[in-house]
């Protein structure tokens, strides 16, 4: 479904087509490049500049290290990720929370598995801001399985767009002209994105994985437009018009966990 003037372009971004490292104690995949991970065809995508899906084994992380200006945020789908930073935030983030820093000016944290039972798999993303030198600020929210049962909530939203709602359930405000949904799609049900500004704009979908690798037959699946996206897989949409709607589709047999990014070109 779509009602925008002109056909989408969908290009699907395979899942083991993307940057991977297998550190022992850091499982991950690039869908940017990222670190050792250099293709200039997947730099970034609008202001999107990161989407890395990590798999950190137990008692293990990332030590200390500094940021500066990126938007970033993780996106919790299993275990327990510990952040603690320079502005004195300590938290054990779990499945359903999403941790937001803005680094601006400058910020040094960790990110750590302190638990000795199982891995911590989560979505790191970074984006650019539209504003420089921002004073560095720190967020936390929690998006339910339940609020995200067979509809699309919104997790990131411009701060231009924003409500000003500080409630629980309210979208995390960002400087960058970016919204983030998410949705847990049962098998066989549908849900519609409706593009968040008028004019040309960028879409990005990714479906998040269920294990280390995409399964070679079932799991969860997605279509969008005529393109069918398995776990891991991700999907440039172009040629996305406001105002005008994306339907994605679950058609596997396992529900199916995508975020959907809608921005600005």
């Amino acid at each position: 479904m779509s009602s925008t003037t002109s056909p989408l372009k969908i290009v699907k971004r395979p899942w083991n087509a993307r940057g991977h490292a297998d550190h022992g104690w850091l499982y991950t995949f690039h869908t940017f490049s990222f670190a050792s991970y250099y293709d200039p065809r997947h730099e970034s995508f609008g202001p999107l500049r990161v989407i890395n899906e990590d798999r950190v084994e137990k008692g293990t992380g990332f030590g200390t290290h500094s940021h500066a200006e990126f938007l970033i945020w993780s996106y919790i789908v299993s275990g327990e990720l510990e952040h603690k930073d320079s502005m004195g935030n300590l938290e054990n983030l779990q499945r359903g929370e999403v941790q937001f820093t803005s680094a601006g000016t400058g910020i040094r944290h960790s990110e750590y598995n302190r638990k000795q039972t199982e891995d911590v798999h989560f979505l790191q993303i970074w984006a650019k801001p539209y504003t420089s030198k921002l004073k560095p600020s720190y967020v936390t929210r929690k998006f339910t399985d339940e609020m995200k049962q067979d509809k699309l909530v919104r997790i990131m939203e411009d701060l231009k767009r924003h409500d000003g709602r500080d409630a629980e359930d309210a979208p995390i405000p960002l400087h960058a002209d970016l919204s983030m949904d998410a949705s847990i799609l049962s098998p066989g049900k549908s849900v519609v994105h409706e593009i968040v500004a008028e004019g040309k704009r960028n879409v990005f979908v990714h479906l998040v994985m269920g294990g280390r690798t995409q399964p070679k037959s079932g799991g969860a699946k997605i279509r969008v437009g005529d393109v069918e996206l398995g776990e891991g897989d991700g999907a440039y949409i172009t040629n996305a018009t406001g105002p005008g709607k994306i339907e994605v589709e679950s058609v596997g047999d396992k529900p199916a966990e995508f975020l959907l990014f809608d921005m600005g070109l």
